[in-house]
């Protein structure tokens, strides 16, 4: 691995193929390789090969995001480790547990070979999104981390695309393609190792783990993003399943129209972060996601087809695609100092609900799966709610509205 220090100011005159920006893209199409691979087969592959029920699928994404839970963990191993580093290591752990996933076509084995992939992804998660706020100047980050976003869909619908074109003209197998998933992702991951010096970004990172009151709001939105999302990741695909009978060419086919979508749309949804703030776009995703879980339950009323099902898991994908103004609205109130521990303790905070959700709602989806919608709905108006929190401006003493008025009592006293 590639140990020679370069500082961030340093590297304008690098070609772009060893700049920092290049590595950020590359690692972030190496990473959905694998796990946008994981996702399109598992529905199929967990029912198929091991006779999961809502149940069992509950318990696997509950243990899945134990890691993301302990993404705290995070910290401790920067003391002995740089995060450039650990980044790549992550990438290779998750490559290796996707190749060997379908080795494991029971409910125990598929439990620890996702606990395995779960911590690469996790940790890498953490750390890419660290290495973003602290390697890409805040006055371009909402552009920056859209085109960033659009590489790492692009990779996705890569590999979407290869498994709907060859699955069947192959006759391939799930071990065939969790393999090749696999070890493209850790060829890439061996490569950001082997061309690349460590960057050193301006501001050292603090070793510990930071709170601060004044990253309120930014903590209570990871909570509810994190409980939001498990809904639709747990139960939206594995609804396409068990309800329309969709094999894995047409599920693949529906996550490669979806990510086509958000490679396009994510440069542009970062130039309208840019320029309407994070507040309007953060407010127009939630607003929109209140609207396709309402959707989603309605489903279960009105007998749709699988048409509107599938627009419907199309459209919350794009709203998705708005999350990244979480990051920016951070970057803009954060202590530069505050970046590496705060991100790790947000991906715990976005992991609590996480761990206990999936597996309970796994025994409501039974019940009940209106329900589950109902309740997704729920917390994206919350979030909608909390997002009018956000003031037009952020920074560094005007966290929230509420800072703003503060400041503006003192001011006229």
């Amino acid at each position: 691995m590639a140990l020679r220090m370069m500082p961030l100011s340093a590297t304008a005159d690098l070609p772009f193929w060893r700049q920092p920006l290049f590595l950020l893209c590359l690692m972030a199409a190496a990473m959905p390789i694998s796990f946008a691979t994981w996702s399109a087969l598992l529905n199929n592959f967990v029912i198929e090969a091991a006779g999961f029920t809502g149940v069992e699928i509950g318990w696997l994404h509950t243990v899945r995001e134990i890691p993301g839970f302990l993404a705290i963990g995070v910290i401790a191993v920067l003391l002995v480790m740089r995060e450039q580093v650990l980044a790549i290591v992550a990438l290779i752990l998750l490559g290796v547990a996707t190749a060997v996933t379908a080795q494991f076509p029971s409910f125990g084995g598929l439990l620890v070979v996702t606990v395995l992939s779960s911590i690469g992804f996790h940790y890498f998660e953490t750390v890419n999104q660290s290495l973003q706020l602290q390697w890409i100047d805040k006055k371009i980050a909402p552009q920056m981390i859209g085109k960033i976003a659009a590489v790492g869909a692009g990779a996705s619908l890569v590999a979407y695309g290869l498994i709907v074109v060859t699955w069947h003209w192959l006759e391939l197998s799930y071990n065939t393609v969790f393999m090749v998933a696999g070890f493209v992702t850790i060829a890439i991951a061996v490569y950001c190792a082997l061309a690349f010096p460590q960057f050193e970004a301006p501001n050292p990172q603090n070793k510990s783990m930071v709170l601060r009151r004044r990253y309120w709001l930014y903590y209570l939105m990871q909570f509810m993003s994190g409980a939001r999302r498990q809904i639709f990741v747990v139960f939206a695909a594995f609804m396409m399943v068990e309800r329309y009978g969709m094999d894995v060419r047409a599920l693949t086919a529906l996550f490669m129209v979806t990510y086509m979508i958000n490679m396009l749309i994510s440069p542009t949804i970062g130039r309208w972060i840019a320029r309407f703030g994070e507040r309007r776009m953060l407010v127009v995703e939630y607003g929109g996601l209140t609207a396709v879980f309402i959707g989603y339950g309605m489903l279960y009323v009105y007998e749709w087809s699988w048409h509107v099902a599938a627009t419907l898991y199309v459209l919350n994908h794009m709203f998705f695609s708005m999350a990244f103004a979480i990051k920016t609205y951070f970057q803009k109130i954060a202590d530069p100092a505050d970046i590496a521990p705060t991100a790790a303790v947000a991906f715990n905070i976005n992991h609590i609900a996480a761990v206990f959700l999936p597996a309970g709602l796994g025994y409501l989806w039974i019940l009940s799966p209106k329900v589950v919608s109902a309740l997704a709905a729920v917390l994206a108006l919350i979030s909608m709610l909390l997002a009018l929190l956000v003031p037009d401006e952020p920074d560094d003493g005007n966290e929230t509205i509420f800072s703003a008025r503060r400041a503006a009592r003192s001011l006229a006293a």
